[in-house]
């Protein structure tokens, strides 16, 4: 049967059982729609920006372990989709991006919203290609579902020209992918599962003669669905655990072998492990700067064993001695088989000594962001949680208890502020019946505002936790401690009229632009401010009876809170600034 390239796309859709898509129509995709149009099994979900549609898909996907599907027209239709590409390849986000494009014959031409997408994007995704032809349409949107979803997860993008989509031809979609060099590979493949077992079995040499042991776990681990065996593997051996950001919750925060996060504001506990260890385990992180500190002073004495699915990110920063290609889930199994309780009790009750005696806390009175998150803590044990980028997302992965019944969503390769509501747009659509809350910043919030349209039309009952501080709160902290206090565009009440040279809020600072309860209940939200402890817990509880619309609730914070403690900029991890400011 002869088809159009439009309609071969819904069905490949069906095929790949994709219950929702993330578009926004265009001249370049509108035989798309035309062929979409009263679909019953697909959902489209109508952002109001196309980057904040790919958030959406993002957290859609992150929130299900699904592929996020995109559809955009050209030119800046996708070209707005490029930071959303970078969030989520960064942090192996399944998506499928696709993207409309000018018909064949005038590509190259200036024509109207024309825009090379492959080319911008193919260093940003896991893999971008433009169709040539109709008969490869098929095969090539298998293929970009195959790529996105297998290995380490990422994004891939696929450019559609127009006369493809309202050429016909056949109807047939393939029901697998038939790899191009498919011996070379299994023997590829044979000879990785090899030289992992070896490389088990040196690793698992070194833990047994060590005497300072530490897990460090990133967000691969997630990724591979791997955090049973990941609680397991820590219970069996008695080995404490650190993570990343990205790798918070992968074991229960409650767990007593768990020190908490690494890195700039890691804990001093997590911190001084991981700079005194004698065996270090990394499983699926990249040890990018944030963790690391000052990359020559990491893990000193440690012998590093690292495991990571992508033989790219082993030794790049950090120097491996025992590599292990594999996914997390596949090595710890191999782990598990081999592994046994340590005798490393002296190491281990050291190490929650230091937990105990310096723990993260924010010791100023009145509102604080960790108060406010203890009641998250306490009224929400089965959420889904997205974050901004900011103070925000630093104090949410500070405080934030999470386990297995509790996920957090949040930007950590790329730093996107913008992401967090739309992310929560994309985990409520896929999660409905499911609490899901975000944790913004007052400047994040801003970024992708917009968003409210779209969770209110959707009857999207999200909460939103909006932290004022009328600052972007972490450049301000930085120009406050390394920056003489020169809070350089950083001041979100200022107007032309202030003072040149001003460092520090005061009561005659201008009233701050937007007011949020306003600006909520004019999309048709709700919206509440909260200026003390006392209303925390019955805002929640406002928030919670609103079924229908989102909910934003305002909390007026100190405008100068830190995230404490902090590693100075080029320094090492155990020259971390405490809360009371000593090393």
């Amino acid at each position: 049967m002869k088809i159009t390239g439009a309609e071969l796309f819904v069905k490949a859709l069906k095929e790949e059982k994709v219950d929702t898509l993330f578009a926004y129509p265009g001249g370049q995709v509108i035989d798309i729609f035309h062929a979409l149009y009263g679909t019953k099994e697909i959902e489209i979900i109508l952002p109001r920006h196309e980057q904040g549609l790919i958030h959406a898909a993002d957290g859609y996907a992150r929130s299900t372990g699904k592929v996020g599907v995109c559809l955009v027209t050209s030119g800046p239709g996708a070209t707005n989709l490029v930071t959303g590409i970078a969030t989520a390849n960064y942090d192996s986000v399944p998506l499928v991006c696709f993207t409309g494009q000018v018909p064949r014959e005038l590509m190259g031409k200036d024509a109207f919203q024309e825009v090379d997408i492959v080319s911008v994007t193919e260093s940003i995704c896991k893999y971008a290609v433009t169709v040539q032809d109709r008969e490869s349409l098929a095969d090539t949107i298998k293929k970009a579902f195959h790529i996105a979803r297998t290995g380490k997860p990422g994004v891939v993008v696929v450019d559609l020209p127009k006369d493809i989509q309202k050429m016909y031809g056949s109807d047939d979609y393939p029901m697998e992918i038939i790899p191009e060099n498919g011996e070379t590979e299994t023997i590829s493949q044979c000879s990785i599962e090899y030289d992992m077992k070896r490389q088990i079995k040196k690793a698992l040499e070194q833990l047994n003669g060590a005497r300072r042991p530490v897990f460090l776990i990133g967000g691969g681990v997630f990724v591979a669905h791997a955090c049973q065996e990941m609680t397991e593997l820590a219970e069996r051996t008695g080995i404490p655990v650190v993570t990343t950001i990205m790798g918070r919750g992968v074991i229960s925060t409650r767990n007593k072998l768990y020190l908490g996060n690494i890195g700039i504001h890691g804990s001093y506990a997590a911190n001084y492990a991981v700079s005194n260890c004698d065996v270090l385990i990394a499983i699926g992180t990249r040890f990018n700067d944030r963790i690391t500190g000052k990359a020559g002073t990491f893990a000193p004495d440690a012998v590093v064993i690292h495991i990571d699915i992508d033989a790219s990110c082993i030794s790049r920063n950090i120097a491996a001695d025992i590599p292990i290609v594999s996914d997390a889930k596949t090595a710890m199994k191999a782990l598990l088989e081999n592994a046994k309780l340590l005798h490393i009790s002296e190491w281990v009750e050291e190490v929650n000594i230091l937990k105990k005696k310096f723990p993260i806390t924010m010791k100023n009175n009145g509102l604080t962001p960790q108060k406010i998150i203890a009641s998250i803590n306490d009224m929400f044990p089965d959420a889904v949680i997205a974050t901004d980028v900011g103070q925000n997302q630093l104090w949410a992965t500070q405080f934030l208890e999470l386990d297995e019944h509790k996920k957090l969503l949040t930007s950590g390769g790329l730093g996107t502020m913008g992401y967090g509501f739309p992310a929560a747009i994309g985990a409520k659509i896929a999660n409905p019946k499911r609490d899901v809350l975000v944790i913004s910043g007052d400047g994040g919030m801003q970024m992708n505002i917009q968003e409210m349209a779209t969770a209110v039309v959707y009857e999207l009952p999200i909460i939103v936790c909006v932290l004022n501080n009328g600052y972007l709160g972490n450049v301000r902290q930085w120009q406050e401690m390394f920056y003489e206090r020169k809070y350089a565009s950083t001041c979100m009440r200022y107007r032309r009229s202030c003072p040149v040279f001003c460092s520090s809020p005061g009561e005659v600072c201008p009233e701050y632009t937007p007011d949020f309860v306003k600006l909520a209940k004019s999309y048709g939200a709700r919206g509440v401010r909260i200026t003390n402890v006392e209303e925390i817990e019955a805002a929640f509880c406002y928030a919670k009876r609103n079924r229908k619309t989102p909910t934003v609730l305002e909390f007026i914070i100190d405008r100068e809170s830190n995230v404490m403690p902090i590693v100075p900029p080029g320094n090492a991890l155990s020259d971390m600034i405490l809360e009371d400011g000593k090393f």
